[in-house]
Formats: C-alpha cells, sequence, structure tokens
C-alpha cells in the first residue's frame, strides 16, 4: 500500500498540493484523474522520489520515502515521467534493458536478459529491438519506455500520461496490457490518465484531483457521475452506465 500523510508541495511559492491525505490500495489499477494543473503529475513524482518532499509523510509498503536508499526504492517502485530525456541514437533493446539496472549494477545476467525479452514480446517491440528510438513513432517510443519500466520487474508500477502519443488501438492494448500486469503478475498499476474514459473501463480505483486535493477516491462506478463533471472538470457532459460502467459522451 502506499500512504501519503499531510503531503503539501510548492513551485515558487505556488501551492501545487495541499495536505494531501491519501491511501493507495495494494494490487489492481488506480487511474489518478483531474483537470490539467491539478497537481497529478507532482503527487505521482513525489511518490516515485522525482521530486524532493517538501513536507508530509510517503510510505510504499511501509518504506519512507525520502528515507529508504535510492536502490531499495528502484527496486520497490518503477515509474515512467512524462519527460524522458535518454539519448535518441539509443536502440529499442537498450532502452529497455536500463530497467534493469537497479538489479544488475552494469552486470547484466541471464535473468536480467529474461526480464527484457519478456517486456519486448509483452509490448510488441520485437521488430523495432534494433532500431535507434529516433527512428520510430512517438507511440512506438511510449510503448518502449513502459516495456523499461514493466522490465523493472517492480510491484509498484507509476505511469505518467503512458497514453500520450498513442491512437486508439494502441491505447486500448496498452491498458489491456497493464490490466493483466495487475491480474496475472499482481502488481500494483499507478497511472495519470488525460482521458475519464479510460480510467473507467480498466481502473480498479480512482484518485480525482482538483487544484491540489483529493477531491473523490474509490471504484468507478462509486465516484464518476454528473455532478463530478461538473465540479471537478466544469463540464456539464452526460454520463451513462455501459455494463455498470460510467461512459462520459462528447
Amino acid at each position: 500500500m502506499i500512504r501519503l500523510s499531510d503531503v503539501h508541495h510548492q513551485i515558487d511559492g505556488k501551492a501545487i498540493l495541499r495536505g494531501i491525505d491519501l491511501e493507495i490500495p495494494k494490487g489492481g489499477v488506480t487511474a489518478v484523474i483531474g483537470p490539467n494543473g491539478a497537481g497529478k503529475s507532482t503527487l505521482l513524482s513525489l511518490i516515485a522520489r522525482l521530486v524532493k518532499l517538501q513536507r508530509g509523510v510517503i510510505s510504499v509498503d511501509g518504506h519512507e520515502v525520502g528515507k529508504v536508499s535510492d536502490r531499495e526504492l528502484a527496486r520497490l517502485l518503477a515509474v515512467m515521467s512524462q519527460t524522458n530525456h535518454i539519448s535518441a541514437r539509443l536502440r529499442v533493446e537498450e532502452l529497455v534493458g536500463f530497467g534493469r539496472y537497479p538489479w544488475h549494477r552494469g552486470r547484466p545476467g541471464a535473468q536480467d536478459r529474461d526480464h527484457v525479452e519478456r517486456a519486448i514480446a509483452r509490448f510488441d517491440l520485437g521488430d523495432l529491438r534494433h532500431r535507434f528510438l529516433d527512428e520510430i513513432s512517438g507511440g512506438q517510443r511510449q510503448r518502449a519506455f513502459v516495456a523499461m519500466a514493466v522490465a523493472q520487474d517492480t510491484p509498484y508500477l507509476m505511469l505518467d500520461e503512458p497514453l500520450n502519443n498513442l491512437d486508439i488501438a494502441a491505447a486500448r492494448s496498452l491498458m489491456r496490457h497493464l490490466r493483466a500486469l495487475a491480474e496475472q503478475d499482481g502488481r500494483t498499476i499507478v497511472v495519470v490518465l488525460h482521458d475519464i474514459n479510460y480510467a473507467t473501463a480498466f481502473a480498479d480505483h480512482l484518485v480525482v484531483v482538483k487544484d491540489g486535493a483529493v477531491v473523490a477516491t474509490g471504484s468507478p462506478g462509486s465516484v464518476v457521475d454528473e455532478p463530478l463533471l461538473r465540479n471537478v472538470f466544469a463540464t456539464d457532459a452526460p454520463v451513462i452506465l455501459n455494463q455498470g460502467v460510467p461512459v462520459v459522451l462528447v
């Protein structure tokens, strides 16, 4: 379980997160949703220690972020951020292999190669494995970065807007892969999503953020309705149920 207690964060004196108290359940897929600028990416970055915690306490399976070593945290939690600064002259296979570094520390073995092979196969990157990152599409690069995080083989996987640059077929495929990781591999997936319908269709649990505060948590069916859309997203879009799953009409 991931726990946040009284977490605050400021940038240039402006409050980005305000008094976050939150428990993210272990297992399944948790989607973090909310309008632009709500603080979703900052929340994820603080948990993953990509951004230094200013105030409050965050723990992952009882390991307190900021006190546990980088190496221990990297064996517990893998993250894919929105911005990835890696050389374009890197091959896909090499990129995915970086996910194993917290384990082999520069000396990959057979087990590391097995994890890389499984991630490449899982995300249909076999035909691209020897291509450079600047030779493939944005959507293909996105899949490669997700594969790198998955190859890290951690119980927690955190993805910030992984559907960026993906068409509808690729987005549905990726979300199905994430569900399989949760259901078959027992991983805990925490994903920031821009599209609320992907969140309701594939997530077990939602965290709704507005103006730096958590305003709702729970299952998609218990959280997403027309009053929430008006309050959080300032839109009067209708919501219907499709086999018990809320769908926002545009």
